[in-house]
């Protein structure tokens, strides 16, 4: 998995986990609902995130490699 997919995993998890908890378990779970929604708008506008630059460090590919040409 690439980058950009698994970043949209990952605030797409945050967001659901922080809404369920915030209903179920403790309202100010919610705060953790508007950072991520803040992280997201901070992101698209100044093109830099705190999530890919950690997931680039881990070694996650900007890209899906290149296939191999058929040798022939």
């Amino acid at each position: 998995m690439t980058i950009e997919p698994m970043l949209r995993l990952i605030a797409g998890s945050f967001v659901i986990a922080s809404v369920l908890l915030g209903l179920y378990v403790d309202p100010r779970f919610f705060w953790f609902t508007l950072f991520v929604g803040a992280n997201l708008v901070q992101s698209s506008s100044t093109r830099w995130c705190p999530m890919m630059s950690l997931l680039r460090k881990l070694g996650v590919h900007d890209h899906a490699p290149a296939p191999a040409l058929p040798r022939g």
